[in-house]
């Protein structure tokens, strides 16, 4: 267990200032054990110094740093998921705040829609981009016919892309011409050539999910910065991956 230090600022208050909870609230997930610096189970009165100090709550690393952020972004069609681009097309930067700098988590086609995570945290985004760590995101696809069963059991045990076999898929029906499509890896427009290959190609892709995140009010063009809540869970799914 790690001991408590002379220096630095007192654990709980460092907690409640980003957001985990009241100093109450962290007094008790301290006591709990469920607290960890640098690896090690805290006690109460542990000092830190939040910006050199790893802190975990459940196993989730925290974001102690003040000029870290993290915005989710509804993405619209016809925006290029790159921090600029050569050919003058619009880019996600260009919607977010210019300071501090953040780059886009992983990639949207140009056409594709739906929710996406921009960040200055390389940690987090590491974590939510490495194939080892599965985070799931799900996709709404509006496609070309109706899928036969044959055609969702194909997408649900893997296809055959140029790249390689494609993992197993969660994959429900929606509607007549429509797929509800759940992913775990991050090759280049996986979801289209998946289903281009089973015969259905798309017409219109939306990222609905990213992990644990979901928001059906945010308005395409519009973002916001994830609450310490959401950053939280998320921290906690690429802790569980």
């Amino acid at each position: 267990m790690i001991d408590p230090e002379p220096d630095g600022e007192r654990l709980q208050k460092v907690l409640a200032r980003i957001g985990v909870g009241s100093r109450r609230t962290n007094e008790i997930l301290i006591a709990e054990g469920r607290v960890r610096v640098n690896g090690k189970v805290a006690i109460l009165g542990a000092r830190v110094d939040p910006d050199s100090d790893e802190i975990e709550v459940d196993g989730a690393i925290l974001t102690t740093l003040p000029d870290v952020v993290c915005y989710l972004l509804n993405k619209p069609a016809g925006v290029i998921t790159t921090a600029s681009d050569p050919q003058g097309r619009p880019t996600v930067v260009e919607i977010v705040p210019d300071s501090p700098r953040v780059f886009p988590v992983g990639r949207l086609d140009l056409e594709t829609e739906g929710l996406l995570l921009l960040t200055n945290d390389g940690g987090l985004t590491h974590r939510l981009t490495h194939p080892s760590f599965g985070i799931e995101k799900e996709y709404l696809a509006h496609v070309i016919g109706k899928p036969s069963r044959s055609a969702i059991r194909q997408l649900r045990e893997g296809i055959e892309l140029d790249d390689g076999l494609t993992a197993p898929a969660t994959v429900a029906a929606v509607g007549d011409e429509g797929l509800k499509i759940t992913i775990h890896e991050g090759r280049n427009r996986q979801v289209r050539r998946m289903c281009e290959a089973v015969g259905h190609p798309v017409v219109r892709l939306v990222r609905t999910r990213i992990g644990p995140l979901v928001d059906t009010r945010l308005q395409p063009g519009s973002w916001r910065p994830l609450t310490q809540e959401e950053l939280l869970s998320l921290q906690r799914a690429v802790s569980r991956a």
